[in-house]
């Protein structure tokens, strides 16, 4: 994706920004969504009245204005942390928006075509693209095949290819055509493009909060109702004591005073930050190239513990290549290339191509004109299930080689009186058995080999199943070959797990089999046959490349169309819920400091004797000297450990693959136990 994936948190304009906006969020009804904040928001309004009110009757306290300061100070640093979070997405957006510019597209009515704006096109139009034009809409290649350069939305110079009838048909607007000519049917709506989803989910507008999210929220707010319920009752409490022991009536518990006191005690510091650690986590995907539909898939990744993926061109390339010749009793290696190469130099298909590189790496085997050798090339057809090419020597005699499977080898040989031998036979089983294909290369009546054809696996991979497992998480591998194929496939690609011969129907049931058994499930593929799958899937990560109905069925879009990406996305998911943890602790445990702080200095005259020493002063652990000392600190610091924490909600605790007890002591350490010596 063309977009500056890593904007400074410093950016000057960005944080001029969120200083605006943090003023703005002050509105009520956008505060009301934080209820730990909107309440420090009417404690904040209260104190300023107090103030007012006191000057107005000439009494004025500074000591109360600076309450006042320092919890507008609160609520505006808990907007900043959410501003400066949103705008990191919508200066991403912004990038985006500057590669939508007003396309006029060939729209195609009846057999003329009609020059009009991308915006005015509909889902079912029919347009015509041809090198250079920019794709106006999302669609469909329903004919002709082309080179489109999708670095738009992807980031990456080289070219894809998309062609109509199968998994690479789908075309995003905005990228550009640059070969050939294809005819899209238009899939979106103007308006709903994949562009104009991508601004709106990095640009935060359709973030909605997650189930752990929302169960957290109800906690804090749990929390802030039994503080509040607590510094309510003080006043009597207080009042009783100070009559019981004998003592004069204190001003220590003043309403400005019991405002601080709620604040400072009520879990402000994660309530202030929640926002920006789910905002954060979409922006970490984005700068991964994953677009997320929402926040729930992120929290989703980071619970994985089964992923299913579809082999062709998630596991695998996607395309047989040739990787051998195995010749025929009687044949030299050489002579099988030399052959199979003759009769591909007309064939376009990645195999046909990958037979002439083969013959030209192994033997330096150079490919021929055609026009040279006096040939005429036989196309594969589903009839005859071969190809090949007559070659006319000068004295009239005619040299036909072909290639195909097996049995249509094996027929075109006992049509030509000649003799299928058993070598190859058994050549044809053997690579079946190790799941490739075998093609069979024959020269008028005489066999002279198989060609070893094998779908790839793409490099790498086997390494990166590898550090799944280690994540616990168990990698089953979708196939609609069958089982000796996919067992040979899965066993080189290093997947704990396969399906063969599976349908659509079946990748289905299997997701549902393993969510029945408790498990949360992710899905990696890429074709039409996949989108019930995606659907179903807690996580459905569609590659880019695929079919629009697979991007559309997923909740996360890959745009680099890499499988293993999901290694980073269960990171990113897991870094979030370890980063929500931590904080969460750091809250409380500073809540705790703080309780330590304010209670005992405002409680340290109850039932004292002598020099102001009673009970109640082994409480006062900080040696704090008054009241107003001990209420201020803990009001500035509420209020700057919140911006001092934005850095860390933004970028993330570390991630590291461990199990959730080891997680929670490591929290209760660092963010916990470690928290309360900084803060006293």
């Amino acid at each position: 994706m063309s977009t500056n994936r890593n904007i400074s948190l410093f950016n000057k304009k960005l944080i001029l920004q969120a200083v605006k906006d943090s003023v703005i969020k002050l509105n009520p009804v956008t505060l009301i969504k934080n209820p730990v904040i909107f309440i420090v928001g009417i404690g904040s309004l209260l104190t300023t009245i107090i103030v007012f009110v006191g000057i107005y009757y000439g009494s004025f306290s500074s000591f109360n204005l600076q309450i006042a300061i320092w919890l507008w100070f609160t609520v505006l640093f808990a907007n900043f942390s959410e501003a400066i979070a949103e705008g990191r997405g919508k200066a991403q957006a912004d990038s985006l928006r500057k590669n939508r510019t007003q396309t006029q597209a060939r729209k195609m009515s009846g057999n003329k075509e009609v020059l009009v704006y991308a915006t005015e096109l509909k889902n079912g139009d029919i347009v015509v693209c041809e090198t250079g034009d920019v794709i106006p809409s999302d669609g469909e290649v329903i004919e002709g095949i082309a080179s489109v350069d999708e670095s738009a939305i992807t980031g990456e110079s080289a070219p894809v290819i998309r062609e109509s009838g199968g998994d690479r048909s789908a075309v995003t607007g905005g990228t550009k055509v640059i070969s050939d000519k294809i005819l899209i049917k238009i899939t979106a709506e103007p308006g709903n493009t994949f562009i104009d989803r991508m601004i709106a989910l990095v640009e935060g507008a359709k973030r909605q909060k997650t189930p752990n999210e929302i169960a957290l929220s109800i906690l804090l707010s749990g929390l802030t109702i039994i503080f509040l319920l607590a510094v309510v009752t003080l006043p009597a409490f207080f009042g009783y004591s100070l009559k019981a022991s004998g003592q004069p009536l204190s001003n220590n518990l003043t309403i400005p005073v019991l405002i601080a006191l709620l604040v400072c005690l009520i879990p402000t510091t994660i309530g202030g930050l929640l926002s920006a650690i789910g905002i954060s986590g979409m922006d970490r995907l984005i700068q991964h190239n994953v677009i997320a539909t929402s926040g729930r898939a992120i929290e989703a990744a980071g619970d994985v513990d089964v992923l299913l993926l579809d082999k062709t061109g998630t596991i695998t390339l996607g395309n047989r290549m040739a990787t051998d010749f195995v010749p025929s009793e009687g044949v030299s290696a050489e002579e099988l290339a030399d052959a199979a190469q003759i009769s591909s130099l007309s064939d376009e298909t990645p195999e046909g191509r990958s037979i002439v590189i083969l013959a030209k790496e192994k033997f330096n085997i150079r490919g021929r004109e055609v026009h040279q050798i006096n040939a005429t090339f036989i196309p594969f057809t589903a009839q005859t299930r071969m190809s090949g090419v007559d070659i006319k020597a000068p004295d009239g005699t005619v040299r036909m080689i072909r290639k195909g499977s097996s049995e249509a080898i094996r027929n075109f040989i006992q049509c030509n009186n000649g003799f299928f031998p058993q070598k190859v036979i058994d050549i044809v089983s053997d690579l079946a058995r190790q799941g490739a294909t075998p093609l069979v290369v024959a020269e008028n009546n005489k066999v002279l080999g198989v060609i070893h054809l094998k779908d790839i696996v793409k490099g790498g991979i086997k390494q990166r199943f590898a550090e799944l497992r280690k994540m616990g998480i168990r990698t089953v591998m979708i196939t609609g070959d069958n089982p000796l194929t996919a067992a040979a496939i899965a066993a080189e690609a290093g997947v704990d797990d396969f399906m063969a011969e599976a349908k659509p129907e079946d990748k289905l049931q299997r997701i549902r089999d393993e969510q029945s058994k408790g498990h949360l499930v992710g899905m990696i593929g890429d074709g039409t046959n996949d989108a019930p799958a995606l659907a179903q899937a807690d996580v459905g990560l569609a590659m880019n490349t695929g079919t629009q109905a697979a991007r559309e069925a997923g909740n996360m879009v890959d745009l680099d169309s890499n499988p293993t990406k999901l290694i980073e996305v269960v990171e990113v998911g897991k870094q979030l819920l370890m980063t929500r943890g931590a904080l969460t602790t750091f809250s409380i445990a500073n809540d705790v400091a703080k309780y330590f702080a304010i209670i005992p200095a405002i409680a340290i005259a109850l039932y004292s004797g002598k020099n102001n020493i009673g009970p109640l002063s082994a409480l006062n652990v900080m040696n704090l000297g008054s009241p107003q000392s001990a209420i201020l600190s803990a009001v500035i610091f509420n209020a700057i450990i919140i911006i001092m924490l934005i850095p860390l909600a933004l970028k993330g605790v570390r991630y590291r693959p461990v199990s959730a007890n080891t997680a929670l002591s490591r929290n209760l350490l660092i963010y916990g136990l470690g928290n309360l010596p900084v803060r006293s």
